[in-house]
């Protein structure tokens, strides 16, 4: 069992796969000589050598492709995009390779591909770097989207997309690459995908956040239960496929709902739960759910990311909204 960050549980998990497993092979820009861009993959070259750990070119269509092709024939790549917003060149191979290889061959081939990449505001970085658009990635039939939001979380869900026999796009938050740290235990057990983890039981409010949100929506709950309000709060960790069950379950309990993410409101994941929730909960509902999202516009620059991000207080406030509103 050591402490460590985020980041280093991204590393631990990557060292312990290519150790357990042969055909599991990193690719990507920069992996190989110093470790990626936040040095997520530093070691590995040393361990495993120039064959399993290999630097690709800049270029992301390159990564994607030769990834789908790595994967059709039996090995099973781990292809690091340095940012969320550069992966769009390599947008066709990812949508009309890698999540159709399946269906198309019928099942004779799979892709057992995970397409990592930080993503996220905070880190005083231009938009194409601070980007949040899992909802685009979710849209994909194909495709599974996972997002964790602690170094144990992100230890054991890494492990279980890399055996995953078909693409998982693995976002990693990296405002919090370092913000925090947890106890995580080299054991090899990966988490379950597809499933929220409940990280707070509550019975008056039920909070569903991912990624970097559930720092600030974690500091919010508490404040909250000071005062006496008691969020249920429900890390969704895999955005497709979703885990209505679990929320369903806890909007039955709470009966009020607030959604919280970075990416911007409009199509977002957000709107999608609170659509399945008005539809298969309605009657369960003591208020009308609630999104607490970004802005519709690029994340501007570091000066203005104060004013983008989502705090601490606005979840408070829009949580205190949601115990007062009622329907008319």
């Amino acid at each position: 069992m050591s402490d460590m960050t985020l980041l280093e549980a991204i590393n631990l998990a990557l060292h312990h796969e290519m150790a357990r497993d042969p055909d599991v092979v990193v690719l990507g820009e920069d992996v190989g000589v110093n470790g990626g861009v936040f040095r997520a993959t530093v070691g590995l070259r040393d361990k495993f050598g120039f064959k399993r750990v290999i630097d690709t070119p800049l270029a992301e269509g390159l990564i994607a492709g030769v990834a789908v092709g790595m994967a059709t024939q039996g090995l099973k790549p781990v292809a690091e995009f340095q940012f969320q917003g550069f992966i769009f060149p390599g947008m066709e191979q990812i949508i009309c390779q890698a999540a159709r290889m399946r269906n198309r061959t019928r099942g004779r081939l799979s892709c057992p591909i995970v397409y990592r990449s930080p993503y996220g505001a905070g880190i005083h970085s231009p938009e194409h770097h601070s980007e949040s658009v899992e909802a685009l990635f979710a849209h994909i039939p194909g495709l599974r989207v996972v997002i964790p939001s602690s170094p144990k979380r992100a230890y054991g869900l890494l492990l279980s997309a890399i055996r995953s026999p078909d693409p998982v796009m693995f976002f990693e938050p990296d405002r919090i690459y370092r913000a925090m740290k947890s106890d995580v235990v080299d054991d090899g057990i990966g988490l379950p995908l597809d499933v929220c983890f409940t990280l707070r039981t509550g019975h008056d409010l039920t909070i569903v956040a991912w990624g970097a949100c559930i720092l600030e929506v974690m500091r919010a709950s508490q404040a909250l239960s000071d005062e006496g309000i008691q969020c249920e709060v429900l890390d969704l960790a895999t955005i497709k496929p979703l885990d209505m069950a679990s929320i369903l379950a806890s909007i039955r309990k709470t009966g009020r709902l607030l959604v919280v993410h970075e990416a911007c409101g409009s199509f977002g994941v957000g709107a999608e739960i609170v659509a399945r929730v008005t539809e298969e909960a309605f009657t369960s509902l003591k208020a009308p759910p609630k999104r607490l999202t970004g802005v519709d516009a690029a994340v501007p620059y570091y000066r203005n990311e104060e004013h983008y991000l989502i705090t601490e207080q606005d979840i408070a406030l829009m949580a205190h909204q949601l115990m007062e509103n009622k329907w008319l």
